[in-house]
């Protein structure tokens, strides 16, 4: 089924086509009416004709009965169009009775590479981390629910010169010990102590830089003991994504060293290309319209005076290794803000190299920083950076203590798993509400909220759509009401056509949001913005309870009323549900 943007631009398209090929309606939401087409103001100063006349030559042509119940114009040429509401009814019903619940399968699936999370092996997973793994994740979820194949790749950081210094430290405490130290997740104890011994004693340097050599030269012994971190490591970053409900696995591990052997390619090619410049000793590639504060140039370094590599080898052979290997037609990089000009750059040489060809999009998804009350990079009272795992239990604890403070009725053997839904999903929607780009403050008072913007709330309203239908149930079992027989063959999906007539304006009002999910949908995947999402959803969750408060369900005066908003909260129900899985966050049945 199209969903009812679609359908209503479809529709303008060809009224404005009448009017002038190929002209924009300028579809969109209004207060004023359901929507309202803005298209003929500039198409009236194209043509050099009134605006209201425009508007009403479009009108003119307008296709939609059936479908509006209005169709007027207002001001200098607005077109306004409210839905019929026999029409709004027919729509969710079709959109009830659709296991995707109106949302089309793109009718040209690409393959999607999304980069997202990337720590580092031997380093704690901190709250830095949060935000690329959750965003990442919940834009795989979207765009693997719109029928595109997605391909995950954690670009983990295993390779470099500071292994030689953390392989050294291996070897000084021993295998045993280390393995102890990292197996337990205290990953950065592990690499201060190697840090501080690098940094005190000439010796253990000196037999780290020939441990670089060594590990470049692929040495049996060494590429052993960088497997044991690297091991150790990764069942780490397992735990802690098993904590965050994520998709990730070792499988999606695309570390360092996979492109460490396509750097000289990379360097020798640019060569051959004539895009390298020699500076300072370094191999450059200056792209055009990149310049500092003063005006000049700015390189990207694909190899160093040293004859090392820089970040920009790797992530060129990254973007040559996707496009000819993996076949990407889009590649999202959830990476933070301050990387935007690394990526602009990056992105520009592999243009001019054309290893990034026409048709072919790679996307820097910039996020902003965790803040703490005090507006500041959020840390620990000591200063340091707040632990990934810690930040995840803790979230949990303070739910299981929020569910006992309101005594929530969850049956005791699930209120483990209730309290992680409920911590996990209030730190991850406090995180993915936010436009992306921004900063936000991290509040577990708010976050953990069961009113507002807030996970708890969305996932409340889940659960007290649910908790309508065990009533149902509950009193079909004890013979306390007739009419709850209705109730549970929609609650088992039964009732073979349960209609939806809409009478109260809070019924039209909740119609009309279940209509805008597929929207919403599509609009996240297109702009790599869960919010949008997040912004659909608790509006729906807004939107049911005032239809809750204000209209009867299980008391409806009528058969066909109670039939009609029982499906509008069965629909509600199964939105909020799936919509919040997209977003990698559970709907518990209870709360």
């Amino acid at each position: 089924m199209p969903d009812v943007t679609s359908l209503l631009a479809e529709r303008l398209q060809a009224a404005f086509d009448s009017v002038a090929p190929g002209a924009d309606p300028v579809l969109r939401p209004s207060d004023r009416a359901d929507f309202q087409a803005n298209g003929a103001l500039p198409l009236a100063k194209q043509l050099g004709r009134p605006p209201r006349e425009v508007a009403e030559a479009v009108v003119a042509a307008l296709d939609v009965d059936g479908v509006c119940e209005r169709v007027d114009v207002s001001g200098p040429g607005f077109v306004n169009l409210v839905l019929d509401t026999a029409f709004i009814g027919a729509q969710v019903v079709a959109m009830a009775g659709d296991e995707r619940l109106g949302v089309a399968s793109a009718e040209r699936p690409a393959t999607v590479v999304v980069d997202y999370s990337s720590p580092n092996v031997a380093k704690e997973m901190h709250v830095g981390h949060l935000r690329s793994t959750v965003i990442g994740d919940a834009l795989v979820r979207i765009l693997l629910h719109l029928g595109h194949r997605v391909v995950r790749e954690n670009h983990v950081g295993e390779w470099g010169t500071p292994f030689g210094m953390l392989i050294e430290h291996l070897v000084d405490v021993g295998e045993d010990t280390a393995g102890r130290e990292l197996s337990v997740g205290d990953l950065s104890v592990f690499y201060q102590e190697a840090r501080r011994s690098f940094d005190a004693d000439e010796g253990f340097r000196e037999r780290s830089r020939r441990r670089v050599v060594m590990l470049q030269s692929e040495d049996a012994e060494t590429l052993r003991l960088w497997r044991v971190l690297v091991d150790q490591s990764i069942a780490y970053f397992d735990e802690v994504y098993g904590k965050l409900g994520v998709l990730l696995t070792d499988d999606d591990i695309r570390g360092e060293s996979f492109y460490n052997p396509m750097l000289g390619g990379v360097v020798a090619d640019l060569n051959d290309l004539g895009l390298l410049v020699e500076d300072d000793g370094a191999r450059c590639v200056f792209p055009p319209g990149f310049t500092n504060r003063d005006g000049e140039p700015l390189p990207v370094i694909v190899q160093k005076s040293d004859e090392g590599y820089g970040y920009a080898a790797t992530d060129l052979a990254c973007i040559r290794d996707r496009v000819d290997r993996v076949g990407a037609d889009r590649m999202l990089y959830v990476v933070g803000t301050p990387q935007a000009q690394h990526f602009e750059m990056v992105f520009a040489v592999a243009r001019m190299a054309k290893w990034l060809p026409e048709g072919v999009s790679a996307e820097h998804v910039a996020f902003g920083h965790v803040l703490g009350q005090d507006h500041k990079m959020l840390r620990t009272r000591s200063g340091a950076s707040v632990k990934l795992v810690d930040l995840l239990d803790e979230a949990v604890a303070r739910a299981e203590s929020t569910m006992a403070d309101r005594d929530a009725p969850v049956p005791p053997e699930e209120r483990p798993a209730v309290a992680r839904a409920l911590g996990i999903g209030a730190v991850k929607y406090a995180d993915l509400s936010t436009d992306r780009v921004k900063d936000y403050v991290f509040d577990w008072d708010r976050m953990l909220a069961f009113e507002g913007d807030t996970g708890p709330y969305l996932q409340y309203a889940h659960a007290r759509i649910r908790s309508i239908f065990r009533r149902a149930e509950a009193e079909r079992a004890t013979g306390a009401a007739d009419h709850v027989d209705v109730a549970m063959d929609i609650a088992t999906s039964e009732f073979p056509d349960p209609g939806i007539a809409i009478g109260e304006p809070e019924e039209r009002a909740l119609g009309m949001a279940l209509l805008g999910y597929a929207t919403a949908v599509a609009a996240a995947a297109d702009a790599s913005a869960p919010s949008k999402l997040c912004a659909y959803l608790h509006g729906l969750a807004a939107t049911f309870t005032t239809f809750y408060e204000r209209c009867p369900v299980l008391r409806a005066s009528d058969a066909a009323t109670r039939r009609s908003r029982l499906e509008l909260a069965r629909t509600t129900a199964r939105v909020l549900a799936e919509g919040l899985h997209l977003l990698g966050i559970e709907a518990p049945e209870h709360m």
